[in-house]
């Protein structure tokens, strides 16, 4: 066996390789960041050479050389190198090679060590890391490991300074077309509009540029924030000295230093007066600081870039606190940030708000669900893929039906996005005559469609869409806007405008569903698993002075109108169906015997988790309805994260185990004479539609922009074709053929519209 050599590394070093994403996230080009790489693989390796190879988009199987490092500036790479990059990328696996025999036509490779490892980003080859060594010995199964380790982490930082340089190439005009980056489908639409960048204030990464006109007063704002930072470090340390040992006042001095050093300022300085606010300024100054640090060989100062940033962070919090940034929403804002919320929403006013870029989340994240009720597109999961506080201020084009992000388009591009959205201007308008038809099937059979909410302004646009009611209010979104749970009477002005809104129609209020992925701020749960966790009914039933005060709250605001029917989330076990029907019984006494006389109104269960869909017959007994939440239910059968983008393209409403589980509980309802509505955002996909169709679904509750849509849908099919798609689909195996076969089927119905949005003309 060979033995290890001990001049090279066997372990990858965790502090050297958080080193190296740094600085590679810091490069301000890709030129920067891939050379930062192969000297860094370099030093750390002790190898001869260090090559990086980056794949042509354009030409599948070639690869160019972007980087290198122990070559003479003239010499030409080793042909063997290039032949092992080819090799590499072909494998989609490490290759190690030490023996010229591998590749003989390449004299060049004798008494050489190559080792060549694939840079994969999201599923796709990025590019090839090369090492060489001249050595007798292999490189050992450690120093393979670490280099692969290496690769992959810096697989991401390489596609964002890819990202990052050709978004600076399109603003100079540098770039013939402008630059398009693909997410997550969030919701569907076409939007063209100026970038709004959300950021968390204290995350120095998430800083974006902006421009200032006053110079002078954002000086000011930095000098002053200097002054307040330093001079409180001073205090601690003079104050505290008591407290503190010598080691501790002298580390505060030393951040105060730091805070009011001549670089950090002259540097802060200079970007203010090119023209970027303080913080972007500040942003740049940090980061160049730190880098200067973590390029030292001492471990002492390397650890000092930490220093660095705490004291950017300190001053970032600083501005905060001596000038609150106040946001100005373009008039056709695309709101961009790193991981936004509904509540990022709801603080764009009017109609500015035109569409979303998130970095996180999938189409069946609230937020995006949030969106497709507002009707705005949004593309999602670009985490990653691009560094979105670059995008403040920027001309985007966000196609939502491709999830595509157009960066400053040209004057073509904005031509041919404008007639698209005409074009659904145009399909919106024919399918308004739908708006005062029920929506029945060819042969008769009749399909009630209702509409998914969960703020007040989600309601007129139900209304215009022809809704026949709420089959589902989210109430947790008035919780979440507060800083405290609602009050009774909050809450009992809020359900009771709902509910007028609405009279006569249904109304169908779902009780607090918080958890998972709506937390409230001022009832933290902290959780390793928040979706296996406290959320739902059992949060409500361990709170019943709670859960009590939201369903006094629902029973009185429906005094007089009787179009109430309350839904439980999360029902797991039928135990807790039993509980929260005892509360309830108990809420109506107190209202009786306060002299309130109020019909009991319909009691309905959610299906959402597999334990329900096996007892559903026992559920069933004891509730009037069902509803099918297809969203969480989709997440638990086939364990997918709904999100998670890395995992959205295994969330498929038409996966076989969904499909059965769907017709399960749909039987289940039949045979207890259980009406049954699915409620999830797949109610509001055609090819789903067409199968709950065929199953019989009793009701569909859907976005209000996805009504006129699955009406057109159910006009145009007989429940008898509906069954007949629905014995074919059973017979399928693969998601992937049965939306091939429901597709088909659409197209010859003529909706090829609804599947082929977005296509341009």
């Amino acid at each position: 066996m060979i033995q290890e050599s001990a001049a090279r590394p066997s372990v990858l070093l965790k502090t050297r390789l958080d080193e190296i994403i740094q600085n590679l996230g810091d490069a301000p080009d890709l030129d920067h960041a891939l050379l930062s790489i192969v000297r860094s693989v370099r030093d750390l390796f002790r190898v001869d050479i260090c090559l990086l190879y980056l794949s042509d988009p354009a030409q599948l199987g070639v690869q160019h050389l972007m980087a290198r490092e122990g070559l003479a500036d003239n010499a030409a790479p080793p042909a063997f190198a290039n032949s092992l990059a080819n090799l590499v990328a072909e494998r989609l696996e490490p290759v190690h090679l030490f023996d010229s025999k591998a590749l003989p036509t390449h004299k060049d490779a004798a008494g050489h060590v190559y080792l060549g490892v694939p840079i994969m980003h999201k599923g796709a080859l990025l590019g090839v890391l090369i090492v060489q060594q001249r050595a007798k010995s292999q490189f050992s199964e450690s120093e393979q490991a670490s280099l692969a380790t290496l690769a992959a982490q810096i697989a991401g930082g390489i596609q964002l300074a890819k990202a990052r340089g050709s978004i600076n190439a399109s603003v100079s005009g540098d770039l013939q077309t402008p630059p398009l980056f693909e997410g997550v489908i969030g919701a569907p639409g076409i939007a063209t509009g100026i970038g709004h960048v959300i950021y968390v204030r204290s995350e120095l990464a998430q800083i974006p540029n902006r421009e200032v006109a006053d110079i002078e007063s954002e000086i000011a704002l930095f000098q002053a924030a200097v002054s307040r930072v330093a001079g409180e470090l001073d205090r601690i340390a003079d104050e505290q000295g008591g407290r503190l040992t010598a080691e501790d006042r002298t580390l505060f001095r030393a951040y105060a230093m730091i805070a009011r050093s001549d670089e950090l300022v002259t540097s802060t300085l200079t970007g203010i007066r090119s023209g970027n606010w303080a913080p972007g300024a500040l942003r740049d100054s940090i980061q160049k600081h730190a880098r200067y640090f973590e390029a030292m060989e001492d471990p002492y100062l390397r650890e000092r870039a930490d220093d660095i940033r705490n004291i950017g962070r300190a001053l970032l919090n600083e501005f905060q606190t001596l000038e609150p940034v106040e946001e100005h929403y373009p008039s056709r804002t695309i709101l961009v940030g790193e991981d936004l919320s509904p509540l990022d929403l709801a603080a764009v006013k009017g109609a500015r708000l035109v569409a979303v870029v998130s970095g996180h989340g999938s189409r069946l994240s609230h937020l995006a669900i949030l969106a497709r009720s507002m009707g705005i597109p949004a593309v999602m999961g670009l985490a990653g893929t691009l560094p979105l506080n670059s995008l403040h201020g920027k001309s985007l084009i966000v196609d939502g039906y491709k999830a595509q992000l157009y960066i400053e388009p040209d004057a073509s591009l904005k031509r041919q996005y404008r007639s698209l959205a005409a074009r659904e201007r145009r399909l919106t308008k024919k399918l308004c005559h739908l708006r005062d038809q029920t929506a029945q099937t060819l042969d008769g059979f009749r399909v009630p469609l209702y509409t998914n909410a969960g703020l007040l302004s989600d309601l007129n646009p139900s209304l215009a869409a022809g809704s026949e009611g709420i089959g589902l209010y989210r109430t947790e979104y008035p919780f979440m806007v507060r800083d405290c749970f609602p009050t009774e009477e909050e809450q009992y002005t809020l359900y009771r405008k709902v509910l007028k809104t609405f009279h006569p129609r249904p109304v169908t209020l779902r009780t607090l569903d918080i958890g998972g992925d709506k937390p409230l701020s001022y009832f933290p749960v902290q959780e390793t698993n928040p979706f296996l966790g406290w959320r739902g009914i059992r949060i409500s039933l361990d709170h019943p002075e709670m859960f009590l005060t939201q369903i006094r709250a629902m029973l009185r605001a429906s005094s007089g109108l009787n179009n109430l029917s309350l839904l439980l989330p999360m029902i797991s076990r039928v135990e807790d169906l039993d509980e929260a029907l005892i509360l309830i019984q108990r809420a109506h006494q107190q209202l009786e015997q306060e002299g309130l006389i109020i019909p009991r109104p319909r009691l309905g269960a959610m299906i959402e988790v597999p334990s329900a869909v096996y007892q559903v017959e026992a559920l069933a007994r004891r509730v009037d309805f069902l509803s099918v939440g297809t969203n969480d239910l989709i997440q638990y059968l086939l364990a997918v994260d709904r999100n998670n983008e890395r995992v959205a393209r295994w969330f498929d409403a038409l996966h076989p185990a969904v499909i059965q589980a769907l017709l399960r509980i749909i039987r289940a309802g039949k045979r207890s004479g259980t009406p049954v509505s699915v409620c999830g955002e797949a109610a509001g996909d055609p090819a789903v539609a067409l199968l709950l169709i065929g199953m019989g679904v009793s009701s569909l509750s859907l976005s209000a922009g996805d009504l006129p849509r699955i009406k057109w849908t159910i006009h145009s099919f007989s429940r008898q074709q509906a069954r007949a798609l629905l014995r074919q689909v059973l017979k399928l195996e693969q998601a992937s053929a049965i939306r091939s076969l429901l597709t088909q089927a659409l197209v010859d119905a003529g909706l090829n519209t609804l599947v082929h949005p977005g296509i341009l003309e």
